[in-house]
């Protein structure tokens, strides 16, 4: 098979599962061994979350109705997770915030062929680095770290250049009946939802490249 198989995920910055997801999914595709083409896509889970949340992630959790004698447990089983997949959370710096324009930075560095990247660097930057990824500045920042032109950064994220491409991305998330992330379509229709151990995305991927090759 020569063609990659195509893989749209929906995911948050702001959502643990999502980079524990990535993880996985990376690890699954590597069991896989085929070429796979990666494309994400724009979804949040909590639009209506300041840019300047005033408090910790514990207190924002108790926000959203999370008893708070269940919040600490609960972080910290998110966290052991976390780091059995190399990843390391650190939620006493997390600065909880709105994620659309970081969504909107995720799209310019995809029009330059570079999304994988800015997605990797936003999600370590908020679960990892306690970096503010909710405004412009921060977000233009980071980007310059990446080797991206910090000024044109600022001015695409002032005009809301790709805000249109954030909500396409809601809208066929909508369209495709996705309530939850991070959410993987292979192949245009085969959907798995949450963060799957690697073993289930190696198996569909598999799967999937077994019948091309059938038909091929």
């Amino acid at each position: 098979m020569n063609t990659p198989i195509k893989v749209d995920v929906w995911s948050d910055i702001a959502c643990p599962w999502c980079f524990i997801g990535k993880r996985k999914f990376e690890a699954g595709a590597a069991e896989f061994g085929g070429d796979v083409e990666v494309e994400y896509h724009s979804f949040e889970l909590a639009p209506d979350t300041p840019v300047d949340f005033d408090g910790s992630e514990y207190d924002y959790l108790a926000t959203r109705g999370f008893p708070a004698d269940k919040v600490g447990p609960m972080l910290e089983r998110v966290t052991g997770i976390a780091e059995s997949v190399g990843l390391h959370y650190d939620y006493d710096i997390l600065q909880h915030t709105n994620t659309v324009l970081g969504h909107q930075l995720i799209h310019y560095a995809k029009a330059r062929g570079r999304q994988l990247e800015m997605k990797e660097r936003l999600l370590s930057a908020y679960f990892e680095q306690g970096r503010h990824v909710g405004r412009i500045e921060e977000l233009a920042d980071l980007a310059a770290e990446l080797g991206f032109d910090r000024d044109d950064v600022m001015r695409s994220l002032s005009s809301n250049e790709y805000l249109q491409d954030v909500r396409a991305d809601q809208a066929l998330a909508v369209e495709y009946g996705i309530q939850g992330v991070p959410f993987f379509v292979i192949d245009g229709k085969y959907g798995v939802s949450g963060a799957q151990d690697a073993a289930t995305f190696a198996n569909v991927l598999s799967q999937v490249r077994d019948e091309k090759e059938s038909v091929s």
